[in-house]
């Protein structure tokens, strides 16, 4: 989402496999929840239109903990050809 599509990643989960060790390294970022989420405005151009909309973090926690969040596809600004 802030990079506006340029960079790709996949959404994956984890299964838990009995037989081999997992090591797991999280890195966190704590951004004020009064901020706002989306992507980077050196980003955006009149080449390259924002995808995603703006949200402000606490909105973003709060739907992806209700489980309201269908991935980031929830974020992409609808257009006509969607």
């Amino acid at each position: 989402m802030v990079t506006n599509g340029a960079y790709r990643s996949i959404e994956h989960r984890v299964f838990f496999n009995f037989t081999k060790e997992r090591l797991s390294i999280a890195t966190f970022y704590s951004p004020r929840l009064e901020a706002h989420i989306g992507p980077a405005p050196s980003l955006i151009t009149l080449d390259s239109p924002p995808l995603f909309q703006r949200i402000s973090v606490a909105d973003y926690f709060s739907k992806l903990f209700a489980r309201k969040l269908n991935g980031i596809n929830d974020m992409r600004i609808k257009t006509g050809n969607d």
